[in-house]
């Protein structure tokens, strides 16, 4: 089993502290989302509990039930996507390891896995803004204000 001397892995720790800041700045936005998708749960549930009970509008409240739902799907994707990215940058990390570890050169593989982190963490901000765009779409309906050019 080869051996790796201390002095050889600092290095790698100085390369392995990129992704972590990543890691941690994509927990943030794990946070932001996760909270956001309770949220509009909860709304859907309250809004849910208004129809059954015969309260306001039925057609308006079920407008704001198919907003808040397209908004869940949309939170979904962005959270899977975080996930995702935050799992790359993980393997990314172990990766550089084993690679000093057993002295490979995998550089390709290595930026494989940052491309395919940064990727899927675009494409979840993508969704995020989708979803801050369905959502004042489903405030527009529920304060009465006619269908404006957004």
């Amino acid at each position: 089993m080869p051996t790796t001397k201390l002095s050889e892995l600092v290095p790698v720790l100085q390369v392995a502290v990129g992704p972590v800041i990543l890691i941690s700045g994509v927990g943030l936005l794990l946070l932001s989302l996760t909270n956001r998708f309770g949220r509009a749960i909860d709304r859907s549930r309250q809004i849910i509990d208004h129809m059954q009970g015969g309260l306001g509008e039925r057609e308006r409240l079920s407008s704001q039930v198919h907003l808040i739902y397209k908004r869940a799907k949309l939170l979904r994707t962005a959270i899977v996507l975080s996930a995702v990215s935050v799992l790359l940058a993980a393997i990314m990390i172990i990766t550089l390891f084993i690679m000093a570890w057993l002295k490979l050169e995998l550089g390709f593989l290595i930026s494989l896995l940052f491309i395919g982190c940064l990727t899927c963490l675009i494409c979840s901000l993508a969704a995020f803004i989708l979803e801050v765009r369905v959502s004042l779409s489903a405030l527009r309906i529920e304060l009465g204000i006619g269908a404006d050019k957004d």
